[in-house]
């Protein structure tokens, strides 16, 4: 039996499995792995992303704070994401926008909500080694 790579893998509560997974899926694109009452497991850009049917377990708005999940891309990714996002109702917390422009460290980045308020950012780098090293 040959070894399995190392696979992130992330579970988040959901209010509605139904419209997490089409969110997911259909807004960004995701491949649905497997799917069953209790929870769907999408394949979010490399993470093995589990939706969790437990609205219950949902934060209300005012215990969000910072915590978020998200993913890096290259620049026409992160153009063809954000055309897709601006299709649907999405609850931005953060649009689109550069930090540090002109400079190594300059990543351009964006941060919203799902239907359930767990928070994703988005981000681009110049130079991705900025992202990735002390500089």
């Amino acid at each position: 039996m040959e070894p399995t790579p190392p696979i992130l893998h992330l579970s988040l509560p959901v209010r509605d499995l139904a419209e997490a997974r089409d969110f997911y899926v259909d807004v960004l694109g995701c491949r649905l792995g497997r799917s069953v009452h209790e929870g769907a497991d999408v394949w979010f850009y490399g993470l093995q992303l589990t939706l969790q049917n437990r609205p219950d377990e949902v934060l209300p708005d005012r215990q969000r704070g910072v915590r978020h999940f998200g993913v890096t891309l290259s620049r026409p990714d992160l153009t063809d994401l954000l055309s897709k996002l601006e299709q649907h109702t999405v609850t931005w917390l953060e649009r689109v926008h550069t930090d540090h422009a002109g400079t190594p460290k300059e990543q351009t980045k964006a941060k919203f909500l799902d239907p359930s308020g767990n928070a994703i950012e988005i981000k681009t780098y110049a130079d991705l080694r900025t992202g990735l090293e002390a500089i």
